[in-house]
């Protein structure tokens, strides 16, 4: 076997996501396997470059896993100068990310980013183009798409489960605490427009990839946005007015004839199993999936349930649902597409997973944010470079 170092660049890891899936969950777990082996006698060994702007942060994240101290840097400009670093990651704030990615490209250097990867459709489209013509590899997370839950359901369209698939509605969301009383569980900027946070931005992008890999292409939106919270407290204590939307309601349809009722909300008590649930009914049954489970309800085994809100239910709907078994071992969503990513880039698999995946995110976010303004059904054009 020989070993290649692959030295990535990842900024904004001293975030909740960028810290916890990225490097721990993903880089530092592909490590502790001994790396990831291309099937050819060549195994990657990456080595993350800690980017971000507190030294501190980074110092104490160095120490706790064991990483180089040299491996860390508050300079971004300096980072894409070293000829020695293959790729740049970025899980920083939205509002830098087209700026950061555009810099990283002329760089020569493959990228791979969360989502959103701009604040707008002609910014990401942009990016998608600039990769392009720069002969450089590109993935955008779309993390969802390696849930279990989701992977059990592509499991059953595959298989034609369900028929003709009528309808997809999808549950997702949590109280997110105002951070008065009992601290926020997410940072403060996610409620500020001005800095790119609102719940159309950061989950309409994920609708978009879950819709067109398990469905097919969403060609029309019709949404409502609103800021059910008007204030919150910031990480010091402080009250601010959040500019943001925190809930929305989004109706897509779906080539074929398939609709897509997703309600998205931080203003929401969970009365579910997970935090996101999908329920698919077609002709021949329906699944609930989720983060991990998915349950059916198969044509030849479904009840007739009979109206009669005069008598109480003497049974349980949920008791009447099979479980769907796992069937194989699944590892961490975002782990698995970091290693198709990186095959991607040393050994030319296939993956389309790119900006310009990421831009059809970014065009949904941004018409769901119109049709909200507007009060109409907007259809959603094809993108093309």
């Amino acid at each position: 076997m020989t070993r290649k170092t692959v030295r990535i660049a990842m900024n904004g890891v001293t975030g909740r996501m960028g810290y916890r899936q990225h490097l721990v969950r993903s880089i530092l777990a592909l490590r502790e396997q001994g790396g990831l082996d291309l099937g050819d006698g060549t195994v990657l060994w990456p080595e993350p470059v800690l980017v971000g702007r507190r030294e501190h942060a980074l110092k104490a994240l160095a120490e706790k896993h064991g990483l180089d101290e040299a491996n860390i840097s508050t300079d971004v400009d300096a980072v894409l100068a070293d000829d020695s670093v293959d790729i740049f990651f970025d899980a920083a704030m939205t509002s830098g990310r087209e700026e950061v990615l555009k810099k990283a490209i002329a760089a020569g250097k493959h990228v791979y980013t969360e989502k959103p990867t701009a604040t707008g459709l002609e910014g990401a489209v942009e990016l998608a183009r600039l990769a392009r013509e720069a002969g450089v590899k590109s993935g955008v997370v779309q993390d969802k798409l390696f849930l279990p839950g989701l992977l059990k359901l592509k499991r059953l369209i595959d298989g034609g489960f369900f028929g003709r698939i009528l309808s997809v509605r999808g549950e997702f969301g949590y109280w997110v605490f105002e951070g008065d009383w009992q601290e926020a569980q997410r940072p403060s900027w996610n409620y500020r427009a001005e800095d790119g946070g609102g719940i159309v931005v950061d989950m309409f992008p994920h609708w978009e990839y879950v819709l067109h890999e398990l469905f097919g292409r969403v060609t029309s939106v019709n949404a409502l946005a609103t800021t059910h919270v008007p204030t919150r407290w910031d990480e010091s204590g402080k009250p601010y007015d959040a500019t943001a939307d925190d809930s929305a309601y989004g109706i897509f349809q779906i080539e074929g004839g398939i609709v897509a009722q997703i309600n998205s909300s931080w203003d929401v008590r969970v009365n579910r199993d997970e935090l996101v649930e999908f329920q698919v009914d077609g002709t021949e049954g329906s699944a609930v999936a989720g983060l991990r489970n998915c349950r059916v309800q198969h044509r030849s085994s479904t009840p007739k349930p009979v109206w009669n809100p005069d008598l109480p239910a003497t049974y349980s709907f949920r008791d009447q649902w099979q479980e769907v078994p796992d069937n194989q071992e699944f590892d961490n969503g975002f782990k698995v597409q970091w290693e198709l990513f990186l095959k991607h880039v040393y050994a030319g698999a296939d993956y389309h997973w790119d900006l310009l995946a990421g831009a059809r995110g970014v065009q949904m976010a941004e018409l769901g944010l119109k049709s909200s303004a507007e009060g109409r059904r907007l259809d959603v054009p094809e993108i093309s470079l």
